[in-house]
Formats: structure tokens, sequence, C-alpha cells
């Protein structure tokens, strides 16, 4: 069996995500100052620590400051088409231009004001268990070996991100041709498909433990 490259892999991603080339030229700059006058409906949830969803279970709201700003616009444009299924995010995702996407995506990558230092390597060393899971599912070979340096921008950063919300996005790549919910995305939905639930819980327990970039950043709505 060929194993695909990096390059392969990231190509895949972004038509995936509807990120090709000419997506990516049409796209303007974001503009991180003009993202923080837009985010008021963003900040209402994941600038709350401990906030949770309940679509479609209760899981944490994921942490977006410190993500990258191209994934953050690839899964905003993917609510708004319905590749990923959420009535709220959708009902949000709708309503912003391409413009204003960008300026968003582009502010939370800035956040926050002090970064944390990582290293190269995972700041826990994983379970037999663990790295089983991950060998079989990849991982690593696009979300880096510390899970917070992608090979690729359109990649999302993971280390740290909150666990129960890592295993609800896992799930939803399972979830194909539910009109309801899920994630449409021929990846991820290739790299989980043969995953029990028990195994992608204890993937995004491992996950979610390690040392990582993004943060929750409470806010004022009011500017």
């Amino acid at each position: 069996m060929k194993i695909p490259t990096a390059k392969t892999v990231v190509a895949a991603w972004r038509i995936a995500a509807g990120l090709g080339s000419q997506a990516f030229a049409q796209t303007a700059p974001g503009s991180a100052e003009a993202g923080a006058k837009k985010a008021a409906m963003c900040i209402g949830c994941h600038s709350i620590p401990g906030y949770q969803a309940s679509f479609p279970e209760v899981h944490k709201v994921p942490m977006i400051a410190g993500q990258n700003a191209k994934y953050l616009q690839a899964a905003l444009a993917a609510y708004k088409t319905g590749d990923r299924k959420h009535p709220t995010m959708k009902a949000i995702a709708v309503s912003l231009t391409d413009q204003d996407t960008a300026d968003l995506a582009a502010y939370f990558e800035t956040l926050p004001k002090d970064k944390a230092t990582l290293a190269a390597k995972a700041s826990r060393e994983p379970s037999a268990e663990v790295a089983d899971l991950l060998k079989k599912g990849n991982c690593q070979s696009c979300h880096g070996d510390n899970f917070s340096k992608p090979i690729d921008a359109s990649f999302p950063k993971l280390g740290g991100q909150h666990a129960d919300y890592l295993f609800v996005a896992l799930k939803s790549y399972q979830a194909l041709g539910n009109p309801k919910i899920g994630r449409s995305n021929p990846v991820m939905s290739g790299e989980v498909a043969s995953f029990k639930p028990d195994e992608l819980k204890v993937l995004a327990k491992y996950i979610g433990s390690l040392d990582g970039e993004l943060q929750v950043v409470p806010q004022s709505r009011f500017r």
C-alpha cells in the first residue's frame, strides 16, 4: 500500500474543505484589527471559560484563540455550506462575508498576546495503547509531533484542546450521510472510520492533556 505524501494529504484536505488555490487567491487578507471589532458574536461563547454547547451533545465549545487563521476560515466556510452541520454555527457563518471571515480568523490567530513556547515533541509521552491509536490514525503526520505545529496552516492545532470537544468532533467525521449531524471531510472520515467510540475518547483525552497554544481569552463584548 502506498503511503500518501504530506503534499498529497494537504491537497486532499484543502479540496475537502473547499480551499483550492483559486479560493485562496480570491480571499482578501484578513485584518486582525478589523476582526476585533466584529468578534462580539464569537466571544459570547468562545471567550467564556467552561462554556458548553448542547449540540449534538453537551461539550465545551472549542478554544479558538491561537488557532490557525486558515483553519478557522475553512471551518466557518464549512458551517456556511453545511459540510459541517451545526445550526448555531451555520446561522452565524451565513451572516458573514468572506472578508468578515478572514478578519475574524486573523484576529483570533493573534490571541493570546502572551503565547506559550512549546517543545518540538509532545509534553507527555503516550501510553502503548495511545501510541498505537495515534499511529493507526496517522495523527502526527498532519498535526505535528506536539499536535500544535501542523504541517499546513489549513490544519488545526489540537494540543490542549478540550477533550470532550475533540471527542465530539472526531465522532462527527463518522456520521456520514446524516442530514442533521456530522462533518463532511473525506480525509478525516477515512482516518476515523475504523475507530470505536471508546478509542476516539482515549485519543481525545490524550491530545487534550497536552500543553498547547490554544486558550480561552475572556473579553468584554462592549468595545
